[in-house]
């Protein structure tokens, strides 16, 4: 584990349980919760396998005794008492088709009410469980000390799913689920394990996260601002080498500079922003690391940076487009700020942004205003293009972004003729999706 840590690009890193194509969705949510369910709780012992992988990397296999023994023995009184409970089940389902009948509601709300029966129906199997007088109490002090092994499902679904189903409403079905498969304690503060389920119109995922906290908690940075990992990813694109002058026009908290200046020590670093209380944040992180013979503060524009011009090896920035901090105008004003990296960076340097969605859009709108008068693109450089890869902030592979690339193949030269484009690259920053660009100055600016 201690060598897992190390991983830079990584968000989470999961013990994978399922990994399916992804699920049918249909009118039905009620079938399409069941059918959720049974994707996660389906084949008991190879849950019990990865769980105890986990606590073994944990270290904590002696903390709460063999978790694989207490539940098999959950399994097994589990299939002991769904003899005794398929009477009630028959009769709560006949119920339900009552309930769906007779309520003069929406189809999708009378699932709510069924999701209502389900946790009843989850009740009345535990009381039925502890009351039943077949029971030792060898089997009770079992079920006591599996209450013990706490648990929280995290959700996270987008694409179709999404418009059927809420992320609070599978979480809620697959816990109580758990608590009936395991016999676990659902714990949503302070859980021993997390189940992580990512569902969405690629894949349907299931997996143990390694750690309690992402690896993007970085302990030297003070103020969180981009997300570490995009900013590592970022960096790593940017060919820092020993002795490098690296520039972060609109440095912000300063997360690029101090994810650069950690894994590449040996080069210089600058950071420039308009905002006083944003350097303020960036020196306090600057100072937390203990990089403060690393990376240099000044207040300026971007628009117009007080430095002289070709003295910088690589320009690696995240345009602002957030809710907190975001760019009057900010597309208009995207011509501007490339023309301007492109004046401080020397010939065979790199520049590395960030793009929103709508910046990206505006990007690809400045190359094809280019595309007429530029030379055409070479067999060599389409295939660059087409292969080009990295990692992204979940620390999995990607390449090009299918509809972005091309904009870029069809014309070698931008807007801005020494800037030759080597690469778009998509990553996902939580709620929203952005792309990095990465450009190469292939002659002095102007000429």
């Amino acid at each position: 584990p201690g060598e897992l840590r190390k991983l830079r690009s990584g968000e989470r890193l999961c013990l994978l349980l399922k990994k399916h194509s992804p699920l049918a969705v249909s009118g039905n949510r009620g079938k399409m919760l069941h059918e959720i369910k049974s994707l996660v709780i389906e084949e008991p012992k190879y849950w019990l396998d990865i769980i105890s992988v986990w606590r073994n990397l944990q270290g904590c296999e002696g903390r709460k005794g063999d978790v694989a023994q207490e539940n098999a023995l959950a399994l097994k009184r589990k299939s002991e008492e769904e003899a005794n409970i398929a009477s009630k089940r028959q009769k709560m389902e006949q119920e339900r088709e009552v309930v769906s009948e007779e309520c003069p509601v929406e189809a999708g709300e009378s699932c709510v009410v069924l999701d209502r029966m389900s946790d009843q129906e989850c009740q009345i199997e535990r009381k039925t469980c502890s009351e039943d007088p077949s029971k030792d109490s060898g089997d009770n002090r079992t079920a006591n000390e599996q209450l013990s092994f706490s648990f929280r499902v995290s959700c996270r679904c987008s694409g179709a799913i999404a418009r059927i189903l809420t992320s609070q409403e599978i979480g809620r079905a697959i816990g109580i689920a758990l608590m009936k498969q395991c016999g676990w304690r659902a714990d949503l503060r302070d859980p021993d394990l997390e189940i992580c389920v990512h569902l969405n119109d690629i894949h349907s995922v299931v997996g143990i996260p390694l750690f309690r906290l992402p690896l993007a908690n970085r302990e030297y940075i003070k103020t969180a601002g981009l997300r570490s990992t995009v900013a590592w990813a970022m960096a790593s694109l940017a060919e820092i080498s020993a002795g490098a002058f690296v520039l972060d026009p609109m440095c912000g908290l300063g997360t690029i500079l101090l994810e650069a200046a950690k894994e590449w020590p040996e080069a210089c670093y600058w950071g420039a922003d308009i905002s006083d209380s944003q350097l303020e944040g960036a020196d306090v992180n600057i100072r937390t690391a203990g990089l403060m013979d690393k990376i240099e503060l000044l207040k300026a524009s971007v628009k117009a940076l007080p430095l002289p011009s070709e003295s910088f090896d690589a320009v690696i920035s995240d345009i602002p487009f957030g809710k907190k901090f975001k760019i009057t105008n900010d597309s208009q004003l995207l011509p501007d700020i490339l023309q301007e990296m492109e004046r401080v960076l020397r010939v065979g340097g790199t520049i590395v942004l960030l793009l929103s969605q709508d910046l990206r859009k505006r990007m690809d709108g400045l190359t094809k205003c280019a595309g007429s008068d530029s030379p055409e693109t070479t067999a060599d450089d389409t295939s660059e293009m087409a292969t080009a890869k990295g990692l992204s902030a979940d620390g999995n592979s990607f390449s090009v972004v299918d509809g972005v690339g091309e904009s870029f193949i069809s014309s070698r030269q931008t807007h801005f003729g020494s800037l030759v484009p080597h690469g778009v690259y998509g990553v996902s920053l939580g709620k929203t999706d952005a792309f990095i660009y990465k450009y190469r100055k292939i002659s002095p600016a102007g000429s």
